[in-house]
Formats: structure tokens, C-alpha cells, sequence
């Protein structure tokens, strides 16, 4: 287990540790008020304790090396994983908007409405912080899992900082009708939430290409280009968990020999792990330039074989590192 694994593996750890003892409070505090809108609340970190074990094991499994059977790493159980929690959410927003319409037509008790409300913040002052430190290890890490959880305790602390807010209006004003309102409310937004959560766990589930990272990744390039890489093209990305994959066509000069290519490729894998760190594994296509179009944008100086003069240096940009063919002018 990498150091960064190990990391993530230790901090879920305290996150589903931390979300057993906040589902606590909140426990105590709906026992106190019997507030639906707290139950909604309470109902949620269920969610919480049962999604934090899943990304625990998620964690677990895509720490393990490569094998034979599983030749890319076991990166994907995140995307899964996430998924599950996404799936999790949504249904505990189901569960809450049914108990709010039910106990929007039965009469019910609510009492102690203060030390409900104190204990709810506090659970909800916890949750953003370790919200936050998630998805700031999470990215740090480069973890699904991690950054979907932390998003996820983000969101449920905006949620309770509603309930909150409608729980102290109850408090004063004896509007009591208010409870299921507020229900109702979150519990679509926690739908909402859970969601985005299984659309993301789906685009990485589908290899879908991820624009952030591909510009990263050229800007890194164009301001580390050099004159004997004539273009790259034909880039793919696929992702397993932190773990990413990066396919490219990378054109140089037609005579060089295999030593003077090998020294090429490793000049870009040092650039990249350089800024992206040791989470890339490359799979580089090597293609000889073509005098009728290459001559024309390789601005390498030194060149004994040059047919065409220089005219343009062309910019690498998303669009056309993308493309299956090599670089040219556009009049061409």
C-alpha cells in the first residue's frame, strides 16, 4: 500500500468513527424533540455511516497492487463505491420527503426544540469540518472516494444549517407546521446531492474524458515543449481511482534511432510526473514526422534533413491533441 493509500485508508477511518458518534447525537436529539425534520437529519447520517464504510473498503481494495487478474490496478471499486453512496443519499432523501408528506396530515408533539437545536449544530459544525479536511485529502491524494464523502458531509451541513434556521423559527413562533415543510425541502435537496454524486461515479465508470485534467496536462506540455517533439496527438485518459493512464501519439524527426526516442520519452514522463506525480503510467506511440506537412511547424533548428522552411509554430490546445492525426497548417 502506497503512502498516499495508506493515508486515505487511516483518515476514513476516523471519518466513519466520527460520522458512528455524530449518528449518536443526533439519535439523542430526535428523541428529545420527536421533530421530523430531525429525523430527516438523523435518517441522513445513517446514510453517512453506511456510505463512510463502503468508501472504507472502496479505499481498501484500490490500495491493492496490479495482479493478473486486475492488470490496470483495482482503482474503479472508487468510482463504484461512490456510486453506492450517491444511491444511499438519494434514497434517504426519498425516505425523508415520505416521513414529512406523512406527518404533514398527523398532529404530532414536538418539545425540548432547544437542545435539539444545540445538538444539531454542533453535529453539524463536526461534519463541515471533516467535510472539508476530506475533500482537501482527497485532492491531495487524487481519492473519488475521499472527495465524493467530503462533499457529501459539505452538503449535509448546508442542509442542516436549514433545519437549523427552521428549527429556531419553530422555537419562537410555535409554528409547528413548519417541521414537515423543512422536511420536505431537504429531503429534495439531499436527492439532488446524491444524484450528482452517481452521475460523477458514472463518468468514471465510462472512462468519460475529463476536459480539467487534459488541459492540465497540455498547458504542462506547451510550456515544456520541446523542439524535437514535433506534435503529440491522439491523447486518452483513462482512470482508474487515483491512478490515471495516459495514451498519446507523440511525433519526432524520422531518423532518429531508438536510443535518441527512448531518451525523448523519458524526458516527457519526467516532465509529467514532475507536476502530476508518480499516479501517471504512460503508453506512448512514437511517429515519424512526414516531410510534406511536419517541416512546416517544427521549429527545431538544428535539423539536417529539412525539405519545407519553417512558417508557424502551432499551439497545443484540447482540440488538437485530441484528434487522431498529426499536426499541420490549416491551409494544408
Amino acid at each position: 500500500m502506497s503512502n498516499s493509500a495508506k493515508e486515505n485508508y487511516s483518515f476514513q477511518k476516523i471519518v466513519v468513527i466520527i460520522g458512528i458518534l455524530l449518528f449518536g447525537f443526533k439519535i439523542v436529539a430526535w428523541y428529545l424533540t420527536r421533530s421530523v425534520s430531525i429525523l430527516t437529519d438523523t435518517l441522513e447520517s445513517t446514510i453517512n455511516v453506511l456510505a463512510g464504510l463502503f468508501s472504507l473498503y472502496s479505499l481498501y481494495i484500490s490500495s491493492k497492487p496490479r495482479d493478473k487478474d486486475h492488470p490496470y490496478g483495482h482503482g474503479k471499486i472508487e468510482f463504484i463505491s461512490a456510486g453506492i453512496e450517491g444511491g444511499l443519499i438519494s434514497l434517504a432523501g426519498l425516505l425523508i420527503i415520505y416521513e414529512a408528506a406523512k406527518n404533514a396530515f398527523t398532529p404530532h408533539t414536538i418539545s425540548q426544540l432547544d437542545y435539539g437545536i444545540i445538538l444539531v449544530s454542533i453535529a453539524g459544525l463536526v461534519n463541515y469540518l471533516l467535510g472539508v479536511a476530506a475533500v482537501n485529502k482527497g485532492k491531495k491524494n487524487h481519492s473519488l472516494a475521499l472527495i465524493s464523502g467530503g462533499e457529501h458531509l459539505k452538503s449535509d451541513t448546508y442542509s442542516t444549517i436549514g433545519l437549523v434556521i427552521g428549527l429556531i423559527l419553530m422555537y419562537f413562533t410555535g409554528y409547528y407546521w413548519l417541521d414537515s415543510v423543512i422536511a420536505l425541502i431537504f429531503g429534495g435537496i439531499i436527492i439532488y446531492t446524491g444524484f450528482k454524486i452517481v452521475r460523477k461515479s458514472l463518468a468514471g465508470i465510462m472512462d468519460e474524458a475529463d476536459e480539467e485534467l487534459i488541459k492540465q496536462l497540455v498547458d504542462t506540455l506547451e510550456q515544456n515543449r520541446n523542439p524535437n517533439w514535433i506534435d503529440i496527438h491522439n491523447v486518452r485518459f483513462i482512470k482508474y481511482g487515483s491512478s490515471l493512464h495516459l495514451d498519446c501519439h507523440l511525433t519526432m524527426p524520422w531518423y532518429f534511432n531508438l536510443r535518441e526516442a527512448k531518451h525523448e520519452l523519458e524526458h516527457l514522463e519526467k516532465i509529467i510526473k514532475d507536476n502530476f506525480g508518480d499516479r501517471f503510467e504512460m503508453f506512448v506511440h512514437v511517429d515519424d514526422c512526414c516531410e510534406k506537412f511536419s517541416c512546416k511547424i517544427c521549429n527545431k533548428t538544428n535539423c539536417l534533413y529539412r525539405k519545407h522552411p519553417f512558417e508557424e509554430k502551432i499551439k497545443w490546445t484540447i482540440e488538437n491533441i485530441e484528434t487522431d492525426k498529426h499536426h499541420k497548417l490549416e491551409n494544408e
